[in-house]
């Protein structure tokens, strides 16, 4: 059985993205499993050419440093010789009322519009792109939260039309909801979720921050004044987005490990060490990676030539099988 994971360098990976999904990557992912960059994905709205190639390659490293096997990770565009034909192919078996429905769409561009830039054909077309992504590698199974089940339906859609109608070329993935997780929120803004592209980073703990930048950035973390020690989240948000990142690194419940503190300023003291030496050796193998690009290269090629040989066959059999090869 073959998972599919991807991650997209919209932002430097924060402590959220490590706890809540590559941590688990690393730790759960089968010889099967497969684990992607998803850079094109990065392109749908207005983004900087330079810092997009980087983060890339930081998030790259990133996967590899939190001991994911180098052959189970590629970076999206290097497919792109299989990915242009494939995507084409399921857009033209994809109706536009299909696409249109997609929520993020919708909210993504309403966003976008309120901000007074161009929505981009892109944004409206990604759900495809995503269902190539998925289908030329085979994927069994998507672990994917709320927002992305959506999309993975689709590629279920036009895996079935397809094969129902030129003939058997897909598996058919299945959406599968992860294991439960920290819900990392954002440390000055705990209503909202901690995230890569935040415009004020005083509230994200990137994984490559420096130790005393993380310890003043938990240290400034939104709290309340009611001065209970207990694990409340609609209550107490703030205490309680601590106490998540606290449990996600001990390996243990919000409510475990706010016993034995009496203060918040204890709390956070708790936090900042234990984010610090969760990190370290996340950081310091990144950036030997970041420090060593033909090292970094050879892993990615590798990688790419994985994946590449994985969906070459099938991707043969669909342009046949369209009447386009």
């Amino acid at each position: 059985m073959t998972r599919l994971s991807a991650i997209t360098p919209s932002g430097p990976t924060h402590v959220g993205n490590y706890l809540g999904a590559v941590r688990r990557w690393a730790r759960e992912g089968g010889p099967d499993d497969l684990y992607f960059v998803s850079d094109l994905h990065g392109m749908t709205t207005p983004y900087h050419p330079q810092k997009l190639r980087s983060r890339t390659r930081e998030l790259l490293a990133t996967l590899i440093a939190a001991g994911i096997a180098p052959d189970t990770v590629f970076v999206q565009s290097d497919l792109l010789p299989q990915l242009g034909p494939l995507t084409w192919v399921l857009e033209c078996s994809c109706a536009f009322g299909e696409a249109a429905r997609m929520t993020q769409f919708k909210e993504k561009s309403a966003d976008r519009t309120h901000e007074g830039t161009p929505v981009r054909v892109g944004l409206f077309t990604y759900p495809v792109l995503m269902a190539a992504d998925i289908l030329l590698q085979g994927a069994d199974e998507v672990p994917v939260g709320d927002d992305q089940a959506q999309h993975v339906e689709l590629a279920r859609v036009l895996a079935r039309r397809f094969n129902s109608t030129y003939g058997e070329a897909f598996v058919v993935p299945r959406a599968v909801t992860p294991p439960a997780g920290a819900r990392i929120r954002d440390l000055t803004e705990p209503t909202r979720k901690m995230d890569k592209s935040a415009r004020d980073a005083a509230g994200v703990l990137f994984v490559l921050d420096e130790p005393d930048l993380l310890r003043r950035k938990v240290k400034r973390a939104v709290t309340d004044s009611m001065g209970r020690l207990e694990y409340r989240p609609d209550d107490q948000p703030g205490l309680a987005n601590l106490l998540e990142i606290l449990a996600a690194c001990h390996g243990k419940s919000p409510r475990e490990v706010v016993a034995g503190y009496s203060s918040y300023g204890e709390v956070k003291d708790a936090v900042a060490e234990a984010v610090v030496e969760e990190l370290a050796p996340l950081r310091e193998r990144v950036r030997e990676l970041l420090a060593d690009p033909a090292e970094l290269d050879r892993i990615r090629a590798v990688g790419g030539e994985r994946a590449a040989e994985r969906g070459a066959h099938r991707l043969s059999t669909v342009l046949r099988l369209a009447g386009v090869a």
